[in-house]
């Protein structure tokens, strides 16, 4: 019973960091905007890097990047509160009737690891070239982040033994 918690709080305390960061995203919207804009623009990258040709000026396409980055937070936030509740719901029931209310908590986390890897570590850091900053790199916390998940989502996805594993 006590692993059966575990999950359910671990996935529902992503879930509750997600609420933070979308509710600051929202409330504070000029101050990662700002960090993407800088990321997006390159503007702090390596003197002479022959990466600038990737750089967007276009500010519209900032908004874009940054909204579509506070609605993929927003999609992890709702799968994973979704995900803890499932569990909660599922913690005194059989294994099998546990195991099935992982769903929506693995897909949550799931989204959650592809926005870091992807949007931060990949599209952000490498063809943003965002690790050439000493200002504007975010990789250290994503990739903490990504690491953190990692670890909730392999202890969630541990298969249920016994009828009240």
């Amino acid at each position: 019973m006590i692993l059966r918690l575990s999950k359910t709080l671990l996935v529902a305390a992503v879930a509750f960091f997600y609420t933070l960061v979308v509710f600051n995203n929202l409330t504070d919207y000029g101050t990662n905007y700002a960090f993407l804009h800088h990321v997006l623009l390159m503007d702090s990258t390596f003197p002479g890097n022959h990466g600038m040709w990737r750089a967007i000026h276009r500010l519209w396409i900032h908004t874009i990047f940054y909204d579509s980055i506070i609605g993929w937070e927003a999609a992890t936030m709702l799968l994973t509160w979704a995900g803890a509740v499932e569990l909660l719901r599922a913690v005194g029931k059989p294994g099998a009737a546990f195991q099935n209310a992982k769903t929506l908590a693995i897909g949550g986390l799931t989204v959650s690891l592809l926005m870091w890897l992807v949007a931060f570590l990949s599209v952000g850091g490498e063809w943003f070239l965002m690790w050439q900053s000493h200002t504007w790199n975010g990789q250290e916390p994503a990739f903490r982040m990504f690491v953190v998940i990692g670890v909730i989502f392999l202890l969630l996805v541990m298969p249920e033994e016994g009828p009240q594993s």
